[in-house]
């Protein structure tokens, strides 16, 4: 089959490139609003695109109506965001967060989690994540309903049993995040394997 993405309609394109380009890591984002409220809301349209300067790239849509989301206004006013990493501990809490609150609504203590401060800026991070990135933002790319948000990390939580003894490595076993497949189908990190290079490769010249 043919999708000639310059004729589809974007709900088909979101279909395709969410089914397909999967899984999707899951975030859950907090920010805070100009009266001080937490507010938290999940993002799959996210993940890390460099080390050196460490950089995060949400994609935020506006509503159906036009309006924009609590997230990216509260992003716009303070420039600052917390990209917290999900597990099963607190997907339902993740989900539920979508949720279409008030502005005034902080989600993190409606769902039943827990606000833990951050070291660098104002949002607060959710303290059941097992890491958390202070974020502030590097730039917003704007389209007609979209932006994407290009943040910085200028700190972040890990929980200590994640890593290993030297604090190097995650440790599969323990950290096993939840990802987005395709519309309310998720996946978990539970079954991981090992792959390396082929031993055939091994002497062959390297650029």
């Amino acid at each position: 089959m043919e999708f000639d993405f310059e004729a589809l309609p974007p709900r088909d394109r979101y279909r395709l490139l969410c089914g397909f380009v999967a899984p999707r890591p899951i975030a859950l984002v907090t920010t805070m609003s100009d009266s001080g409220t937490a507010n938290a809301a999940p993002m799959s349209f996210f993940n890390v695109f460099s080390q050196d300067p460490p950089i995060v790239i949400l994609g935020i849509q506006t509503r159906p109506d036009g309006t924009e989301k609590d997230t990216i206004r509260n992003i716009r006013r303070s420039g600052e965001f917390v990209v917290n990493l999900c597990d099963m501990a607190l997907a339902q809490q993740m989900v539920d967060c979508g949720h279409p609150f008030d502005a005034d609504v902080d989600e993190i203590t409606l769902t039943g989690l827990s606000h833990a401060p951050s070291l660098k800026i104002a949002p607060p991070r959710v303290a059941e994540a097992p890491a958390s990135m202070e974020c502030r933002v590097e730039r917003l790319i704007e389209y007609p309903s979209r932006v994407i948000v290009l943040g910085e990390v200028v700190q972040m939580h890990v929980r200590d049993t994640c890593l290993d003894a030297d604090g190097h490595y995650v440790r599969p076993e323990i950290y096993q995040p939840v990802a987005r497949l395709h519309a309310d189908n998720y996946i978990v990190a539970d079954r991981q394997f090992v792959l390396t290079e082929s031993a055939d490769l091994a002497d062959r010249p390297r650029r």
